[in-house]
C-alpha cells in the first residue's frame, strides 16, 4: 500500500513561490503517474497537474500552466509541484495522488484514475 504525504504549503503573497513535494513511502512509485489535484474552499476537487512515470511528460490545467511546473524524483520516490506567479485563486489543499496501474503512456485528468492520495497540504495566496 502506497502512503503519500504532502509538504511544502503555507501563505504566500499573490506573485510569490511555493515548491510542495510529495513524498511515497511503501512500494516504489517510480513506475506510476504522478498527479496533483486542488480543492479550493466550496469548490470540487479539481486536476492540476500530472507527469508520468519517467518524467518525459506532462500535463497542466490551463488555469495552471506556465506558472506551476510538475517534476518528480524516482531515486527519491518523490514529486513536486513548484508554483510560481501565485494568484489568490490558487488558494486550496493541494493533494497529490498515484495510479497503481504501471507504465501507463497516457496522462490521467480524472480523480477515478488515481488509487492513493495524500491528506493534503493547504496553500493560501493573500491579494
Amino acid at each position: 500500500q502506497v502512503q503519500l504525504v504532502e509538504s511544502g504549503g503555507g501563505s504566500v503573497q499573490s506573485g510569490g513561490s511555493l515548491r510542495l513535494s510529495c513524498a511515497a513511502s511503501g512500494p516504489t512509485i517510480s513506475g506510476s503517474t504522478i498527479g496533483w489535484f486542488r480543492q479550493g474552499p466550496g469548490k470540487k476537487r479539481e486536476f492540476v497537474a500530472a507527469i508520468s512515470w519517467r518524467g518525459e511528460s506532462t500535463d497542466y490545467a490551463d488555469s495552471v500552466k506556465g506558472r506551476f511546473s510538475i517534476s518528480r524524483d524516482n531515486a527519491k520516490n518523490a514529486g513536486y509541484l513548484q508554483m510560481s506567479s501565485l494568484k489568490p485563486e490558487d488558494t486550496a489543499a493541494y493533494f497529490c495522488a498515484v495510479d497503481r496501474r504501471l507504465f501507463r503512456s497516457d496522462l490521467p485528468r480524472a480523480e477515478r484514475e488515481y488509487d492513493f492520495w495524500g491528506q493534503g497540504t493547504q496553500v493560501t495566496v493573500s491579494s
